[in-house]
């Protein structure tokens, strides 16, 4: 099966696969921690009536900017959440920033994983109009199929996104995304993806980026993500740096089951 996967993965980059940069790079729809790896999504959902806060930041370099995140989500049932990522950027060197297209998605798992078979979902979002044309396609509206699968201690994602530009000026977006999480301890894991995007900007890709990094259990409900990114392509960015923290609420009361032994 893994075999397959990766053989289908660099199908998908060999079609993909050529031309340049030519636009910003937007940030779009966000998997809120734990529930993905960096750009990738897991099919898992945050259980009912839980909520996750995070915030993050990125510092790329080559172009020079800092993106600053603010992400939520909230499960409606144990197979649906809605997720809001909200991005901030401050292009330091030529002094524009801004706030980019909010972007709001409905995420729902309507296949369990099984013993061969993986989990899936799919999401549909749409991205409400910022104001500033730097960071912006005036909107957009998406959809996508996330795939999942566990492997001991091993799980493994697989995303396909379209989304469709508010211009008329602009074409088709794609995103493609493979990543997986590894459990090298109870609250320790090792984190990588592969991400690949044809921006609105022009008819090719123009991102082919591997992530690695860890993720880690700060508290029983606070999760730490740290990592980078390089590209393979354009080296546009040439790295980034990626820094998040997640708390997820309201927090469980663990009970504390006390024995006691009677002296005979």
């Amino acid at each position: 099966m893994m075999k397959k996967f990766t053989f289908f993965l660099l199908f998908l980059i060999n079609i993909f696969f050529s031309g340049h940069a030519y636009g910003f790079d937007l940030e779009g729809l966000q998997p809120v921690a734990p529930y993905g790896v960096f750009s990738t999504f897991s099919a898992d959902s945050l259980p009912k009536g839980k909520f996750a806060f995070g915030v993050g930041a990125e510092k790329s370099k080559e172009p020079d900017y800092y993106r600053y995140l603010l992400q939520c989500s909230y499960g409606i049932t144990d197979k649906t959440e809605i997720i809001a990522t909200i991005p901030y950027v401050d292009k330091w060197r030529d002094e524009k920033s801004g706030v980019e297209d909010i972007a709001l998605g409905v995420k729902h798992r309507f296949f369990d994983e099984g013993k061969y078979g993986p989990s899936v979902a799919y999401i549909i979002n749409a991205s409400v109009l910022s104001g500033r044309d730097e960071f912006s396609t005036d909107g957009r509206l998406g959809a996508g199929i996330i795939a999942s699968k566990r492997i001991g201690p091993v799980s493994g994602h697989a995303n396909i996104f379209f989304e469709k530009a508010g211009s008329g000026k602009l074409k088709d977006e794609i995103d493609i995304a493979a990543g997986f999480d590894f459990s090298a301890a109870h609250n320790f894991k090792l984190l990588g993806e592969v991400y690949v995007r044809k921006y609105p900007y022009s008819s090719e890709v123009d991102q082919l980026e591997g992530r690695f990094g860890y993720r880690f259990m700060t508290t029983d409900y606070i999760y730490t993500t740290i990592g980078a990114g390089f590209d393979f392509k354009n080296r546009t960015p040439e790295y980034r740096i990626l820094f998040s923290i997640t708390a997820i609420l309201p927090i469980e009361k663990k009970t504390i089951k006390k024995i006691y032994e009677d002296d005979k």
